[in-house]
C-alpha cells in the first residue's frame, strides 16, 4: 500500500506532498495496473497542483483542504484558458475529470467532485472541426505579424510564425529549444518537436519530426533572432512560463483579434489543413475537399502523417483539425 500515515492525516495519508500523494492513491486504487491509465489521470493532477500552487490558484499542498469551491474555481480557471484558446475543451474536461478521480482515490468516497465537468465549464466538446480555420491565408499570417512586430511584440509574432509553419501548440512555441532545432534543421534537414509536448502513454519523448521548408526555415531564424539573451527558448532567463503567458501572450490575443485570428491554437489546425493539402492534392474535408470519397485509403494515410506531425496517438483526433470522415 501507498499509505504513509494515518488515513486522516495531511493529503489522507499519502505524504506531504499533493503532487506525490495523488499518484500515490491512484496506484491504490488501480492496484499497480492500468498503468497508461495512471499515468494519464497523474499528468492532470500534476496541471491542478500547479494551479493550486500558482497565484492564482489557493495556495494549498493538502488534498484536505480541496473542496467542491476550490474545484469550482479550477474550472473556471480552466474555463478561462479555453476561451482564450490555450486549452482544447476535451483537454480541460479530461482535466476535471481526472481530478473527480483522483480526489476519490484519496478520499475513498465521492464526496468532493464536479458532476460534469462539461456542465462545470459550460462547455461541450466535440471531436470533429465544423468551422473553417482561421489562419489558412499566409497574407493574414504575415499581417498579424507585422501588427505584433510594429508593437514590439515580437515574441509573439515568433510564436504565430512557429505555430503555422509547425503546428506547434502554444506551450511548444514558447518552450522549443532554438539551437538544438537549428542544427537538427542543417543536420537533417528537419526538425523533432519536444519540448512542451504533452505527456500520455507516448511521453514527451515520442519522436515527431517536422521536415524543413521555407516556412519552417523562416520561422525557426526569426525565434532565434528575438529569443532572450542567455535562453534557448523564448522565456527569459528571469521569467517563467507562466510570466510569458501574461505578459507576452495574452496582451498579443487584441491583435490577433483584430485580425480575425480567435486564437494560436487555430494556426495549428490551419497547418494540419495545409499538410492535408500537400500530402493529399486535395482540400481538407473542411474546406470541402472531396478525398475521403475518391480514396479512403490515402484520407487515412494523410490523417495518419499529419497525427504523427501534431503529436496525437489516435487518428481520430485529427478530425477537429481538418473536419471529419464523411
Amino acid at each position: 500500500m501507498a499509505l504513509v500515515g494515518r488515513r486522516d492525516g495531511r493529503n489522507f495519508g499519502y505524504g506531504r506532498q499533493l503532487s506525490y500523494a495523488g499518484p500515490q492513491a491512484l496506484k491504490d486504487m488501480f492496484g499497480g495496473g492500468h498503468y497508461g491509465t495512471v499515468k494519464a489521470h497523474s499528468d492532470r493532477w500534476q496541471a491542478f497542483v500547479k494551479w493550486c500552487r500558482s497565484e492564482q490558484g489557493p495556495g494549498i499542498n493538502d488534498a484536505r483542504e480541496v473542496d467542491r469551491k476550490v474545484l469550482a474555481n479550477y474550472a473556471a480557471y480552466l474555463r478561462n484558458l479555453v476561451g482564450l484558446g490555450d486549452l482544447a475543451i476535451s483537454t480541460a474536461q479530461n482535466r476535471l475529470s481526472s481530478v473527480n478521480r483522483t480526489m476519490a482515490a484519496l478520499r475513498g468516497d465521492q464526496c468532493v467532485k464536479l458532476p460534469s465537468p462539461s456542465k462545470a465549464l459550460g462547455m461541450q466538446r466535440t471531436g470533429v472541426r465544423h468551422s473553417v480555420p482561421q489562419g489558412q491565408d499566409h497574407g493574414q499570417v504575415q499581417q498579424i505579424v507585422d501588427a505584433l512586430c510594429s508593437h514590439h511584440q515580437l515574441r509573439a509574432a515568433a510564436i504565430v510564425l512557429l505555430a503555422r509553419a509547425t503546428g506547434m501548440r502554444l506551450r511548444e512555441a514558447i518552450l522549443a529549444d532554438l539551437p538544438r532545432l537549428s542544427r537538427e534543421a542543417r543536420e537533417f534537414g528537419k526538425i523533432n518537436i519536444q519540448d512542451g509536448t504533452k505527456g500520455g502513454r507516448v511521453g514527451a519523448s515520442a519522436p515527431r519530426w517536422i521536415t524543413m521548408d521555407e516556412q519552417v526555415r523562416v520561422s525557426l531564424g526569426f525565434a532565434k533572432q528575438v529569443s532572450p539573451a542567455g535562453s534557448r527558448n523564448l522565456i527569459a532567463p528571469h521569467e517563467s512560463y507562466f510570466n510569458v503567458l501574461q505578459e507576452i501572450v495574452r496582451p498579443a490575443r487584441d491583435i490577433l483579434h483584430a485580425y480575425k485570428l480567435k486564437g494560436f491554437h487555430e494556426l495549428r489546425a490551419a497547418y494540419a489543413c495545409e499538410r492535408y493539402e500537400q500530402i493529399t492534392q486535395h482540400g481538407a474535408p473542411i474546406n470541402g475537399g472531396q478525398c475521403r470519397q475518391m480514396d479512403p485509403r490515402l484520407d487515412y494515410e494523410a490523417r495518419s502523417q499529419i497525427g504523427y506531425e501534431l503529436g496525437h496517438g489516435r487518428i481520430d483526433v485529427v478530425a477537429a483539425y481538418i473536419g471529419g470522415l464523411t
